[in-house]
Formats: C-alpha cells, sequence, structure tokens
C-alpha cells in the first residue's frame, strides 16, 4: 500500500509517497514539481504510480501556489514567474538535504520531474545539482532568456504597459543567464535526460527544447547515455497518459 503524507520540509508544503512497507528504509527519490498556477495535488495520479515502483516521491509547492498561495491573479503571479522557478530551484537542494539527513533517500540514486514550469525548473536544477542522477521534462523550456522574452511579447498585447523599464527587463534578462542551461552547453554534466512536449503546445512550445536537444544530442553519443526526446503529434499542453507511462519507465530504467 502507498501512503500519502503532508509535510513541511523546512518551510516547504509537501505531499510525501512510499510504500507503507518500505517507508523507514532509505529509497532512490523522485522530487516532481508542479506547473505554473497548479498545485502539488495536481501530479499525485504519477507521484502514486512512482511510489508503487519503490520509489519515495516529494511533491512540493512552488512559492505562491497552493497552500504558499497570496491569492495573486495570473497576470500578477506571470510577473512573478522567474522569481518563483529560481525560488524552487533552490528548494528542490533544500528537500534533497533534509531527506538525505533523515536517513530516508539513496543519495546515489535521487531524480527529478515536472511539468511545464515544473519542467522548466526541472532542466535548470538538472544543469546545476550534478547529484540529480536523471531528469524527465514535461513541456519544459531550456532557454530561460528566449522563453522569458517570449512571455514579454504576449504580455505586452494583454496590458497597456508593462510594470518595468526596458533596462529592468535587460537586467532580468541578463541574471536569468546564471540559471538558462542552454548557456552551459561545453560544460554540461552527461547523464539520462527525458523530454516529452506536444507538437501542438501554444504555452511553452517545443521549437526550444527540441534544439537543445540536437545540440546535446553529440555529447550524449560519445558518453553512450541515453537521451530522449518524445513529441506527440497531436498533444497540446497537456500532459497525456502516454507521457505519464514513459515517465515512469524511464525512472525504472535509469533510477
Amino acid at each position: 500500500m502507498v501512503l500519502v503524507k503532508k509535510e513541511m520540509i523546512k518551510e516547504i508544503p509537501a505531499l510525501h509517497l512510499a510504500k507503507q512497507d518500505i517507508w523507514d528504509e532509505k529509497l532512490p527519490l523522485i522530487i516532481f514539481v508542479h506547473g505554473f498556477t497548479s498545485v502539488k495535488e495536481r501530479n499525485l495520479h504519477v507521484a502514486y504510480m512512482l511510489a508503487e515502483k519503490g520509489y519515495r516521491v516529494i511533491l512540493p509547492e512552488a512559492l505562491l501556489h497552493g497552500e504558499r498561495s497570496e491569492n495573486l491573479n495570473e497576470l500578477e503571479l506571470t510577473l512573478r514567474f522567474w522569481s518563483i522557478v529560481k525560488n524552487t530551484i533552490h528548494e528542490i537542494e533544500t528537500i534533497k538535504d533534509e531527506m538525505v539527513k533523515q536517513g530516508l533517500v539513496d543519495s546515489e540514486r535521487m531524480g527529478l520531474a515536472g511539468t511545464s514550469m515544473g519542467g522548466i525548473i526541472t532542466l535548470g536544477a538538472f544543469a546545476k545539482y550534478p547529484w540529480i542522477k536523471t531528469a524527465v521534462s514535461l513541456m519544459g523550456d531550456p532557454a530561460y532568456v528566449d522563453f522569458a522574452k517570449l512571455q514579454i511579447n504576449k504580455l505586452q498585447k494583454v496590458v497597456k504597459e508593462l510594470p518595468f523599464t526596458e533596462e529592468e527587463l535587460q537586467n532580468e534578462f541578463e541574471g536569468l543567464k546564471a540559471y538558462d542551461p542552454t548557456q552551459k552547453l561545453s560544460d554540461w554534466n552527461v547523464r539520462p535526460l527525458m523530454f516529452w512536449h506536444g507538437q501542438q503546445d501554444p504555452t511553452v512550445p517545443y521549437n526550444n527544447a527540441y534544439s537543445f536537444y540536437e545540440k546535446l544530442k553529440p555529447l550524449y553519443k560519445m558518453a553512450n547515455v541515453e537521451l530522449s526526446f518524445h513529441l506527440e503529434e497531436k498533444a497540446v499542453h497537456v500532459v497525456t497518459l502516454y507521457a505519464v507511462n514513459e515517465t515512469v519507465k524511464w525512472f525504472e530504467k535509469h533510477l
């Protein structure tokens, strides 16, 4: 039987899943991050499937979402998008450290996954932390600066005036470079990585992720490490059952 417990990991609300009969053992860890305007509970189905396979799964609540909501509207949240992304990247390490401290995880077997904003966070954290053995990005975009510019273009169509100056905007783009995985190709740490994307996704277009995948391919081929990109022809900005099943298979194989 799989147990689901609500916990506070430091100051981060989270759902914690693992099989009851092995709850106190050191298990491989998977942190699974939800999407923008979503909540941790929305990923319980995939977390349950992973826990059934013997993994310890943590579903954290991102800043300003769910239990951490400050009742901002979608526009206000959008303006905080990259602050949320960067904050969650740092909180992923906090969660890992706490699980290791509690003696609940195998520190050699730790993975990360996420959907949409969570996929974006996954790619940034994977670039930053060598302790992540494998990762799955579902609808994520690794090109932080390019995607931020796309967001600004969309915003300009719905608001009369942006609430920041051109100089502030350029400073934000510059600051994102330190987190942007596409800026770190020369020192990329090759570990198993899976992408999934809907070809018809209008929210996070697949192009940047696929371009990054193509650039990574020679590195992975040289190291003989698996790199995979699943592009579903008719899928939009919704994780399909196929994507969920492939995610579970990926972790079974690589973690």
